[in-house]
């Protein structure tokens, strides 16, 4: 559960983006949304070592 302490006086704006980047960093949206589709685990390797090969050239033409 999220608790979002307030101050006295503090702004319900405030509270609301507060809990707002609290919800964000869970990762529950990001889950969500994984577990919507069912992907292959063979699938999965193949886009985790592409996406690992795109860093490296990126490290790479930095250099």
């Amino acid at each position: 559960m999220i608790i979002v302490p307030l101050k006295e006086g503090e702004n319900i704006e405030r509270a609301l983006k507060k809990f707002k980047r609290k919800f964000e960093r869970t990762g529950v949206v990001k889950e969500l949304r994984k577990r919507k589709a069912f992907i292959k685990p063979s699938v999965d390797r193949r886009k985790k070592h592409q996406h690992a090969v795109y860093v490296q050239q990126m490290q790479q033409d930095e250099d």
